[in-house]
């Protein structure tokens, strides 16, 4: 008897840094397109962006397998979904890199008949035709109240011959950060030949890479961009080591630049094939692969040695220059809380960044995933105490270092994105850009931009840091302060980044003072204007006298439950001294703001006729 009706599942809870690119469920439209021919209903449900309630997909589907794709923080609520399944009287099966690595974990769940280990198509397809998991390769099952584990599937070689995602049973709109463009992803590879210790690929993959051709991969953003009917797209190629085939991805460059298409492309990539390739670099940018994120992790030898990454700060230097001088956007992880890290060390990894150019930046608690090298060493050291999958987000400290509490690694992660990601980051990311596009960027777009930036971090602070919120704000608060960002902006003045030549005519001379508050805590910005330049920007501890323009923001607003958007959230309050001439320089600040908005309201409607 066969399987015919078929739900995959992508559960809600996949959180952190880890899964910062991994927005759509890409595994399970290529299940669903490589066993599609052999049922009679395949459907894709992502609970991240389900309203309906999983019993009632349950009744609508009637499915008599449940397929659901779980990483280490979507466990627990990847069991509740089985659980309902198997009430149902559904046959439940999971996938993906923590059922891979833990089968035996999985299957001590009454709500779980099957695991799929390792890679999905060929096991699940051959699973729905046959109706039982009996010697199928990759398949990990329950019989007689024992477990056993069929022999592994052989790695699928030829990418090529597997259809590509069924991204027509997509029943969701996915958009990228500024919530208008449309978002997708593709896949070159799979695997990666790097043997980082952190790293679930190699338990996986086995240092394995395999690649498409570039032909293919083609023929998938064509098709691809057809289904997104032309409209702007932002698509993050999601392989492991995007650069692992260099001569691959310049023939892909090649391909692209003879397309008219309206695509920004990202890739993850590792540092050395940055450094080792700034000719491919430059093509891949002319060709609008624009943002890159390699793994940086640390700027000391003695942790990129400890995590068997094989690169050098010198790499890291190289790989960065060549993004930057071809208007990429160079983006670099790092992981702080190794088990010998000090806080002394940590600090200097924001410093790092931007010593070395980074145009981007994110700071991983260092997180010991099953089936990885490093989980393997600090299990059997016992220093693991976290027994909460929810927390295995990279945002979370999870076990036992030398030096460092869980307060303190936690604390450092905050500190650590405070200090990158200051004002002089974003305006030299638009003095990169430059190089590309040959303008400046509306000062509308920019404070649209660095408004969603804050939502963002607001609304993944408080999700992941429910409990301590308030003292991470603060924390971040006491970071923020740094006299850099006023050196840096004398020296390149932002005036000749942005356009706003309007928006400072009608301002006019100003010290224009933004100060964000939480518990007594104060920082202000402070913006010293004239009618053609913007002489500084300073951000300080505490409030400025002689300023002309103050608005106070309360960001105890933020923590508190709240149904408004982010826009009605952020309540400006004017000075107490309402003095007539400091509302008439207030008036004259939203003003300014009001004609930069409408203009850009005017541009963007005559691009769209």
């Amino acid at each position: 008897m066969s399987f015919k009706r078929i739900l995959l599942v992508k559960p809600s809870g996949r959180k952190g840094l880890g899964f910062a690119f991994d927005l759509i469920p890409i595994g399970l439209e290529y299940i669903a397109a490589y066993i599609e021919d052999t049922v009679e209903h395949v459907n894709i449900v992502d609970m991240e962006m389900e309203h309906r309630k999983f019993q009632s997909l349950i009744n609508l589907y009637s499915p008599d397998i449940v397929g659901i794709s779980l990483s280490a923080t979507e466990h627990n609520e990847g069991l509740r979904l089985a659980k309902i399944a198997k009430k149902n009287g559904v046959t439940t099966v999971v996938g993906g890199y923590h059922p891979t690595s833990v089968p035996d974990l999985m299957l001590s769940c009454p709500q779980l008949d099957i695991v799929v280990r390792g890679e999905g198509e060929l096991t699940m397809r051959e699973l729905v035709e046959k109706g039982t998991p009996e010697n199928v390769l990759g398949a990990s099952y329950k019989k007689n109240e024992k477990i056993i584990h069929n022999e592994d599937r052989p790695r699928i070689e030829n990418l090529d011959i597997l259809p590509f995602p069924a991204r027509r049973l997509r029943q969701y709109s996915y958009k990228s950060q500024d919530r208008t463009t449309d978002c997708d992803v593709i896949m070159m590879s799979r695997g990666c030949n790097g043997l980082c210790s952190f790293c679930c690929e190699p338990s996986m993959s086995h240092a394995c890479l395999r690649c498409r051709s570039p032909e293919n991969v083609m023929k998938e953003i064509l098709e691809m961009a057809e289904y997104h009917e032309g409209k702007p797209l932002s698509v993050i190629f999601a392989d492991p080591n995007f650069m692992g085939n260099p001569n691959g991805v310049d023939r892909l460059c090649d391909l692209l630049m003879e397309h008219d298409l309206n695509i920004e492309f990202g890739a993850l990539v590792r540092p050395d094939a940055m450094a080792k390739n700034p000719e491919i670099v430059k093509k891949m940018c002319g060709a609008g692969i624009i943002k890159f994120e390699m793994g940086i992790e640390s700027p000391n030898l003695k942790d990129l040695k400890s995590t068997k990454k094989g690169i050098t700060a010198n790499v890291h230097r190289k790989a960065v220059r060549n993004i930057r001088e071809n208007g990429g956007r160079a983006g670099g992880t790092f992981v702080i809380g190794l088990p010998d890290q000090t806080e002394e060390e940590i600090k200097v990894f924001p410093t790092y960044a931007k010593e070395i150019g980074l145009t981007a930046a994110a700071f991983g608690i260092a997180t010991p995933f099953p089936g990885t090298e490093f989980y393997k060493e600090l299990d059997k050291q016992g220093l693991i105490f976290e027994t909460n999958w929810d927390n295995f987000d990279e945002m979370h400290s999870v076990y036992r270092t030398k030096h460092l509490s869980k307060e303190k690694i936690e604390e450092l992660a905050t500190y650590c994105m405070a200090k990158f990601w200051n004002m002089d980051t974003f305006i030299d990311q638009e003095m990169v850009t430059q190089k590309r596009t040959r303008r400046k960027k509306a000062i509308t777009d920019f404070i649209r931009e660095r408004t969603l930036d804050l939502g963002f971090m607001t609304n993944n602070g408080n999700e992941l840091q429910k409990e301590n919120f308030d003292r991470h704000v603060k924390a971040f608060l006491e970071a923020y302060v740094d006299p850099r960002v006023e050196a840096f902006t004398k020296e390149v003045g932002v005036h000749e980044v942005l356009e706003m030549t309007r928006f400072l005519r009608m301002l006019g001379p100003q010290t224009v003072q933004c100060s964000l508050s939480l518990d007594g805590a104060t920082v202000s910005f402070v913006f010293k204007t004239t009618k053609q330049t913007v002489d500084y920007i300073r951000v300080i501890r505490g409030r400025q006298d002689d300023s002309t323009i103050n608005l106070d923001v309360d960001l105890k607003r933020l923590s508190e439950p709240d149904n408004s958007n982010l826009g009605q959230r952020l309540v400006f309050l004017f000075s107490h001294d309402l003095s007539s001439k400091r509302l008439w320089n207030t008036f004259r600040l939203f003003a300014a703001i009001g004609t930069e908005i409408l203009a850009w309201n005017l541009g963007k409607s005559r691009l769209q006729k």
